[in-house]
């Protein structure tokens, strides 16, 4: 009962090494020394695997490397893959396609190249990576399928991280500590290191944090973030980074620079021995001036006008009115005039010497007659 079209035992040959000695011990006994060579030449052939990349949602190539020295035609030619979970993921059956074959995760999502004989895998998920098989058996109508080609593929699967995003988590605080956040995602596999990155004019520092993953079940991606809190230089322009450091065959991703412009410098607060000694001399020459100006307030006052004194003395001469009329008759008193003439003769000898004599005489004469004094002229 054929099996993907190939026989069920040939399945089993092609898979386990046990199978493969004995099937080898077949073709010896049965074949020529020709088909021998062919057998050790296929059992050797899977010995090593190749590596291949393909990227998620994209295509990937399993390449089967068929050299076909002897132009075997296609409907000769029986051509299968399959997942080491013994998956078919494609099978060629004397140059028929055998879709009813194939396993349901990998319908419609195959194609061949039948010129090299390369299988190409559309729209790559996490969960195809592994390792695949090529078989190539050459079919013979008296000899039945002979085994000539395998090839062994691991596949690896990539899917690149989004750019790392960094977020604040607050403000500067008073000792200028920062809180970052930096998360990328939709990737795979784990990358294996997520850094901050502190640039100044004259240094750069790396801080290093614990990394949290969490993967997508139904995908299989890989969201990664880190937290941090760290000192900055507030008298210094600082630009901070978040790297992401994925697997050796993937790119270094770098985030887009967090700048944190330098706080204009404050001028030092005076000290309080600093505010007095400043405010002294200040003081000092207030009350100097103060001083100056009382002095000369004071100069003024002691040299009145004569105008000034002779007002003085008739405001004091009205007061004293009535207590003079109560003096006797006889009493001699002289007239506010001829008082004020007299203190400005004491007060001021030059401005007494510069007033005619008679003037001064005729003024003591007719004082002395209001008081009824008669004196010869």
């Amino acid at each position: 009962m054929p099996c993907c079209g190939v026989p069920r035992e040939c399945h089993w040959a092609y898979t386990a090494g046990l199978r493969r000695l004995r099937w080898m011990g077949v073709y010896a006994s049965t074949m020529g020394l020709s088909t021998t060579v062919l057998v050790m030449a296929f059992l050797l052939s899977g010995a090593a695997s190749m590596e291949r990349q393909a990227y998620f949602n994209k295509t990937g190539d399993l390449p089967c490397e068929f050299v076909n020295s002897e132009e075997i035609s296609l409907a000769d030619l029986v051509v299968f893959w399959q997942h080491e979970k013994k998956m078919v993921l494609y099978e060629l059956y004397r140059g028929q396609e055998k879709p009813q074959n194939v396993n349901a995760i990998y319908k419609n999502r195959t194609s061949l190249d039948q010129y090299n004989l390369t299988l190409r895998l559309h729209n790559v998920q996490i969960k195809d990576k592994g390792l695949y098989q090529c078989f190539i058996h050459h079919f013979k109508e008296s000899q039945g399928m002979i085994p000539i080609h395998q090839k062994d593929i691991n596949l690896s699967v990539l899917a690149n991280f989004s750019q790392p995003e960094i977020m604040l988590i607050s403000n500067r605080t008073e000792n200028s500590n920062i809180n970052m956040t930096c998360s990328s995602v939709q990737g795979y596999p784990k990358p294996k290191k997520m850094y901050f990155l502190l640039k100044t004019i004259n240094s750069t520092y790396e801080y290093d944090a614990d990394m949290k993953i969490i993967q997508d079940d139904d995908t299989g991606l890989y969201n990664v973030s880190i937290s941090l809190s760290f000192l900055v230089f507030p008298e210094t322009n600082t630009s901070i980074f978040c790297v992401l450091q994925p697997e050796s065959t993937q790119i270094q991703l770098l985030s887009q620079p967090y700048n944190i412009d330098a706080k204009p410098p404050q001028p030092p607060l005076p000290a309080r021995d600093n505010v007095l000694l400043t405010a002294l001399p200040v003081l000092f020459i207030a009350c100097a001036i103060l001083v100056l100006f009382m002095t000369l307030t004071k100069r003024k006052k002691k040299k009145p006008g004569p105008s000034h004194e002779c007002e003085v003395i008739r405001a004091e001469g009205e007061e004293s009115e009535q207590a003079n009329e109560r003096v006797e008759n006889r009493t001699p008193e002289r007239s506010n005039e001829a008082q004020c003439v007299v203190n400005i003769s004491k007060t001021d000898p030059d401005l007494g010497a510069g007033m005619p004599s008679k003037e001064i005489s005729s003024g003591v004469r007719e004082e002395k007659h209001g008081r009824g004094i008669q004196e010869p002229f």
